[in-house]
């Protein structure tokens, strides 16, 4: 499995900190806390209420989230296995392969801090244009080296109850 090096991903948070600076400066917030570093996905899920659960980007998800000692953050999930469009141009895509490249992909960022073990975050901007400029709060839980919250309200499902299970692994040196 190929993975970006952690230079170009930390490269890339480079050239949106500035701005995201901004962002910081009007957020209250006690700082980032045991969140920040650099986190690789686990597995995302959402959870219904009869217990089922659902792989939303498929088998052994990619992703990474990286999150800066005042809080700003960039997060990447993708499936690990997307289908190309037909044509090499994005704006001559099929519906329906703007439909998968659009529930295969999903990339925020903006800020976090931790109260306690409660993550507040705030989504400046989403690949998902519904969650840009909001913002929420998840319980965590930390063991060993994973970290796993739940979304309350998922970008699919939530109209049938369920919620998302999110679960990263921190990136060591």
């Amino acid at each position: 499995m190929k993975r970006p090096s952690l230079f170009a991903l930390a490269s890339s948070l480079a050239l949106v900190a500035a701005p995201l600076g901004a962002l910081a400066a009007d957020t209250a917030s006690s700082g980032p806390g045991v969140l920040e570093g650099a986190w690789t996905l686990v597995r995302c899920d959402n959870v219904y209420p009869d217990g089922h659960r659902v792989e939303l980007y498929g088998p052994n998800p990619e992703g990474f989230w990286l999150i800066d000692a005042h809080g700003n953050y960039m997060m990447d999930i993708v499936r690990a296995k997307r289908m190309p469009f037909a044509v090499n141009d994005k704006s001559k895509g099929t519906p329906e392969e703007y439909r998968a490249a659009s529930l295969d992909f999903n990339a925020h960022y903006g800020t976090v801090s931790v109260d306690g073990m409660t993550m507040h975050s705030h989504i400046a901007q989403a690949s998902f244009p519904n969650w840009d400029g909001k913002g929420g709060d998840s319980a965590f839980v930390i063991k060993g080296d994973e970290l796993t919250y739940t979304v309350a309200k998922p970008s699919s499902g939530a109209a049938e109850g369920a919620h998302g299970e999110v679960v990263w692994r921190r990136v060591h040196r």
